[in-house]
């Protein structure tokens, strides 16, 4: 049943919103094949499993925000342009209790697809960390091997014997 959503589709509906990594309940709604209306009822009715680091509503400018940035809502026959109320972002922990709302065989499958998803991505952000960490490392154990191989040519070229060889091919090669 999942395999008409695809990994894809689930990330580019992943957003970041007051620096968290959420879900809209439109797009959740669509995912879970029911109307928005009735996601957002069974969460009312269901309240208390969905604390503030859960589940918050978007204010006005995050709204207008997103639908500048992604064109949210689709203008059709100037019905639609705006919705009436205001989203709900659902945060990886919120998604994971709206299996427990929403029983439907599709509603969890859909869930386990989610949550894999986030937990891949929470994988590739932790390489990233790990590769740019270990990038820094590397930077400042040899930030200062440039000037340390500078001042060695340096040293090279003070000794005298190189310094008379090069002025004598220099002076040799201005008289020819």
């Amino acid at each position: 049943m999942t395999d008409l959503i695809s990994q894809d589709q689930i990330e580019n509906k992943i957003y970041m919103i007051r620096g968290k990594k959420v879900m809209l309940d439109k797009d959740l709604a669509g995912l879970y094949g029911v109307q928005t209306k009735r996601l957002n009822e069974q969460v009312k009715r269901n309240i208390k499993r969905f604390p503030d680091d859960f589940m918050f509503q978007l204010s006005l400018e995050e709204t207008e925000s997103l639908r500048s940035q992604f064109a949210t809502l689709k203008d059709i026959g100037g019905r639609g342009k705006h919705s009436k109320y205001l989203p709900f972002a659902f945060t990886e922990n919120g998604v994971a209790m709206l299996s427990g709302v929403l029983n439907s065989d599709r509603a969890i499958e859909v869930n386990i697809q989610i949550m894999r998803t986030f937990t891949m991505i929470r994988r590739l952000i932790d390489t990233h960390k790990e590769v740019a960490q270990k990038i820094s490392q590397l930077e400042r154990k040899y930030e200062h091997h440039d000037f340390q191989i500078q001042k060695l040519f340096d040293k090279v070229r003070e000794i005298p014997i190189l310094r008379e060889e090069r002025s004598a091919k220099i002076k040799g090669f201005i008289k020819e």
